[in-house]
């Protein structure tokens, strides 16, 4: 009867924050599939592991530091692997289909936010993929889910100064990828000096 309380206290903690690691998982990836496989992990972990939370501690923070792991044993298992993808999984509209599907990151409102949702979802999580990956994770735990320095710290098991650091190297590479793509689409025009 005791796993009936620990699941049913399992989900009302864990399951709210769903929404939060699906979007977070989504920009990390870069696709769908991988971001639900990667949400799904992170859950089948945190229900394995869920003895080991101590009540009255941040939730959140520990399911991104359980996600943030698991990406990156992935991404080191799929580095050594190599990636295998079939021509023939691959829709002949994909791109455009991905344009065209519902902005699920329409709620955002804060200034990094509103920044990003100036570009096309697809543009803004190509030049995220871009990023290499300590510098995306940092990105994208500061500035969409504006995670606190040692939060993000606490997640990815670094110090508070190695996070600084990669957020605003992140950030500049972004802001880089990002204006290369707005010259491209003539948002932005080169300034002769």
């Amino acid at each position: 009867m005791e796993v009936i309380v620990d699941s049913e206290r399992f989900e009302g903690t864990a399951i709210p924050h769903l929404e939060a690691l699906y979007r977070t998982a989504r920009r990390w990836t870069g696709n769908d599939k991988d971001a639900e496989d990667l949400v799904q992990e992170t859950y089948m972990r945190a229900y394995r592991f869920f003895s080991q939370f101590q009540p009255g501690t941040n939730i959140r923070a520990w399911l991104f530091k359980i996600m943030g792991n698991t990406h990156i044993n992935i991404y080191r298992k799929n580095s050594r692997e190599g990636e295998r993808v079939s021509l023939d999984e691959i829709p002949e509209f994909y791109l455009y289909q991905k344009a065209w599907d519902d902005d699920a990151f329409s709620q955002y409102v804060s200034p990094h936010k509103a920044v990003l949702e100036e570009f096309l979802d697809e543009d803004v999580l190509i030049a995220l993929e871009k990023l290499p990956m300590e510098f995306r994770l940092a990105v994208v735990l500061a500035d969409i889910e504006e995670f606190t320095y040692q939060e993000i710290a606490d997640i990815l098991e670094c110090p508070v100064g190695t996070v600084r650091s990669r957020i605003s190297r992140g950030r500049k590479l972004l802001q880089k990828y990002l204006w290369e793509y707005a010259k491209k689409a003539q948002f932005a025009r080169e300034t002769s000096a």
